[in-house]
């Protein structure tokens, strides 16, 4: 079963490292240009996941939340990683024109979008909608909710 189809399935991960593993075998299989849009609670393993894509990456910068940035760029000579994290941003603005994204967005490229509901519609469209849940015993869960 390749990636996509697990995803579809859900896959639960039991450590940061198995879903640093998840997002590593996604970036492998991912098309040059992506966005992924991250959608779940605090803590559910969104940053962790994108950790994980930095890696297959190649990027040995260290990977934060970009809460108070609103993005990062990371450029590892294999693809750009543009790292967004909408939290704070109030989905009735044109914060999604206002940040210029589009200026940072150059091929190869992966865009991966923390709580993108925020933004309001995307421009873009989206390659990926995951979303990242808790359960009562603290397995995380990464599940596609493509429509």
């Amino acid at each position: 079963m390749n990636i996509f189809d697990r995803l579809n399935s859900g896959i639960e991960t039991r450590s940061p490292d198995e879903t640093i593993t998840i997002a590593t075998l996604l970036a492998e299989a991912l098309p040059t240009e992506a966005i992924l849009t991250l959608e779940g609670e605090l803590g559910a393993g969104k940053t962790t996941f994108v950790k994980g894509l930095a890696q297959a990456m190649g990027i040995q910068e260290l990977i934060t939340s970009p809460t108070f940035n609103i993005f990062n760029t990371y450029d590892s000579g294999i693809k750009t990683l543009i790292h967004m994290d909408a939290y704070r941003l109030n989905p009735d603005s044109n914060a999604i024109d206002e940040l210029m994204l589009e200026d940072f967005i150059t091929p190869p490229y992966c865009l991966a979008i923390e709580w993108p509901s925020n933004l309001g519609e995307l421009p873009w469209p989206t390659t990926l909608p995951l979303e990242f849940t808790i359960s009562r015993d603290e397995k995380h869960r990464i599940q596609s909710i493509a429509k």
